[in-house]
């Protein structure tokens, strides 16, 4: 296992769990795997493919996820296929023909082209094992169902003898419990893996204006010139608008979501994955299908609806293991909408419980990444010492008089009023619906003048969180006081609130009645010590220059992490080479003269 993990991938050794899962297959035994993404899910049965005899038919959802494994497996010298809609019927042919000759040992296939092929292609072939990737797909308990996965039912029926295993990054125990009875599987090996990403950085801005939102984002892409990364939003016209103001702060961005042509989707993917567009403004439709190793940030423009969603998402950055930067960004409008929609939903009770979690994971005062390993069923009996919580614990302050006054307008309102009219009572703005409802007779009426509205809308934020008040989706989301609310209301206890951090234009940080204060950096750079900075930047444009001439991603040559270790090692022969992680035999003999004279000169030069 160990020599062929070598020879193909350029690995020494394998991820948590990998080895057993292999094993387990190999044994021809079906094999659930939950491994969060980057986790090295597809190796568990790349591996498993080369050393089985026959083809081993991979079940894939997404035409973009297919062809970038089927090309990172022919960048390493491997024969593998993709079956599906866009192929012609000349490609078709050929690939019947080395299907059927026994020289493809990995077939990726949709799951509609799997039904039809069961009794055509799939009969006259020999296939060793049956690979169900993204899973939860089948599952309606998924958060990611799709109705032509159950159709996999088939693969029992036609082929009882072959192995499956399936794949999946986020399910829990009763989407696990749904997949194994759809598939029909047979007394199937579970494995569970570590859900804990420790190269990314956890960070959560809370309340933040449009405006603030901005330029906080332009600051964060300043220090990640040349490197990949996504911007989530929760609407199709969010991207738009995001993409644009960011244009405006000088810097160029993709956009991509439901509303745009096929072409114009596939030429925005196709542009990120070869790296001719580093920014991607993106709904939540973006990213599935996308194997990229090196994509550098993930940014949350808005709340996640599930902690699942948002898991998944900030899974694609850092998939080579190299340090990661993942921030959120949430405010009351985000909860109000997201509560809204998953109120209008077929599930309406799952979807309220799981923006629930997720709305305590963003308003969390403790770890960020026990919280997330909670959920997944995972403890951790220390801080992870990579998130915000841990880096800038946040100070509290006694906000009781603030709440009081907050609690005490929306009682004197009848709780008519939804959180912007509160605002503008508390900071007596004479609106039309404040004058025309006599909100400018009250006696809290002006009560707030003192507090900026922006911190209005983060203290109000965290009354909700506390439990002071709720929401009522059904009334125009008007705030109802609650039983803990009147508490604080009647003076019967205190009201501990957290002391607001803001970022000044600069990016500097400063809490409201406190001096300035410098927070400990979160993100570490990519680089390696002692790398040689200048040596990365030849061998990166090489990688570029190669990866143009095959029409292939760049990170496909070779990773992000092997470029930092071939300038950190300076390999002089063709032997030291391909002894660098990521390096396996084809890529040695295919890459290593080009990258060892461009290593050489360097040298020289030096």
């Amino acid at each position: 296992m160990l020599k062929t993990l070598k020879s193909y991938f350029g690995y020494t050794s394998f991820r948590p769990l990998q080895e057993q899962i292999i094993t387990t297959i190999l044994q021809k035994k079906d094999t659930l795997v939950l491994m969060p993404t980057g986790g090295g899910k597809s190796m568990c049965y790349q591996l498993p493919a080369l050393m089985m005899e026959g083809t081993t038919v991979v079940v894939s959802p997404l035409i973009s996820l297919m062809k970038d494994q089927v090309e990172s497996l022919q960048a390493n010298g491997i024969i593998a296929r993709a079956l599906n809609s866009t192929n012609d019927e000349t490609t078709n042919a050929q690939l019947y023909f080395e299907c059927i000759q026994g020289r493809v040992k990995l077939l990726y296939i949709s799951p509609e082209r799997l039904l039809f092929e069961s009794n055509h292609l799939l009969r006259d072939i020999k296939i060793s094992l049956f690979a169900i990737d993204e899973a939860h797909c089948i599952s309606h308990w998924g958060h990611d169902f799709r109705p032509e996965y159950t159709q996999l039912k088939v693969i029992r029926q036609y082929f009882p003898q072959v192995p499956v295993v399936a794949l999946t990054a986020t399910a829990d125990k009763i989407t696990r419990e749904d997949i194994i009875q759809q598939l029909n599987m047979r007394n199937p090996e579970i494995f569970i893996s570590s859900f804990d990403r420790p190269n990314l950085s956890l960070e959560v801005k809370r309340g933040y204006p449009q405006k603030e939102k901005i330029k906080t984002i332009a600051n964060f892409l300043r220090r990640h010139r040349k490197e990949s990364g996504i911007i989530y939003c929760m609407s199709r016209n969010g991207t738009e608008k995001v993409a644009s103001l960011l244009e405006e702060e000088g810097f160029h961005a993709g956009v991509y979501h439901a509303g745009l042509s096929n072409e114009q989707r596939e030429m925005t993917q196709d542009d990120f994955i070869n790296d001719r567009i580093q920014i991607i403004c993106a709904t939540i439709a973006f990213g599935m299908g996308i194997d990229k190793s090196n994509v550098r940030w993930v940014i949350h423009y808005n709340l996640p609806k599930s902690i699942e969603n948002f898991y998944q998402e900030i899974g694609r950055a850092g998939r080579d293991g190299l340090p990661s930067e993942t921030l959120l960004f949430y405010s009351f409008s985000d909860i109000v909408m997201l509560s809204r929609f998953a109120a209008e939903s077929n599930q309406q009770g799952i979807n309220l419980e799981k923006l629930n979690r997720m709305q305590q994971y963003a308003e969390s005062d403790i770890c960020r990444r026990r919280i997330l390993l909670n959920y997944f069923g995972e403890t951790m009996d220390h801080d992870c010492g990579n998130c915000d919580v841990c880096k800038n614990p946040p100070k509290r302050f006694d906000g009781t008089i603030i709440v009081q006054k907050a609690l005490s307008a929306i009682a004197r309102t009848n709780q008519q009023v939804g959180t912007r009219t509160l605002i503008d009572i508390l900071k007596g703005y004479a609106t039309y619906e404040v004058t025309e409802n006599g909100y400018d007779k009250l006696k809290t009426y002006g009560v707030g003048r003192d507090v900026p509205g922006k911190d209005w809308q983060d203290y109000l934020l965290q009354m909700l969180n506390l439990g002071y008040f709720e929401i009522a989706y059904n009334e125009s989301n008007h705030l109802k006081i609650t039983e803990a609310g009147k508490k604080v209301l009647f003076g019967k206890e205190r009201a501990q609130l957290i002391v607001i951090q803001r970022e000044d234009a600069r990016g500097k940080k400063g809490a409201k009645g406190h001096k300035d204060s410098a927070p400990a950096p979160l993100f570490v750079s990519t680089v390696f010590e002692e790398e040689d900075a200048e040596l990365f930047e030849s061998l990166r444009q090489l990688r570029k220059k190669l990866a143009d001439q095959l029409a292939i991603p760049a990170y496909i040559v070779l990773s992000d992490k092997t470029l930092h270790l071939l300038a950190l090692r300076k390999p002089e022969t063709i032997e030291e080479f391909g002894e660098i992680s990521g390096i396996g035999e084809f890529k040695k003999e295919k890459y290593g003269k080009e990258f060892l004279t461009v290593i050489s000169e360097h040298l020289y030069k030096g």
